[in-house]
């Protein structure tokens, strides 16, 4: 698989993923910051890793399933693993500018 072709899976899982909302937050999960890397195989192997707002969130199971279920979705996706981690914590300045928080 081409770079190229890579990078254009990588571009389609975040857009994907834009459509996964934070429950608490009500923002997409890419636009908060909490999607810190995609990374594609040129096997079309992808590895997510991800954070939520706390280490206990109780949205964590709902958000990895949303993720896996999107991500795995996208076309010249071959296997998909969501890694959660809490390193570094998330905190709101990791969210787009264009976030409004009224």
């Amino acid at each position: 698989m081409t770079i190229s072709r890579r990078m254009a899976i990588e571009a389609d899982i975040r857009a994907a993923l834009r459509g996964v909302i934070d429950p608490e937050l009500g923002h997409n999960i890419v636009d908060l910051g909490m999607i810190y890397d995609v990374d594609v195989a040129e096997d079309g192997a992808v590895r997510v890793v991800m954070t939520t707002t706390t280490r206990f969130c109780p949205a964590s199971a709902f958000l990895q399933e949303a993720v896996t279920e999107r991500a795995s979705a996208v076309p010249g996706v071959t296997a998909l693993v969501v890694e959660l981690t809490y390193d570094p914590p998330w905190e709101p300045d990791r969210a787009s500018p264009d976030i409004s928080w009224v």
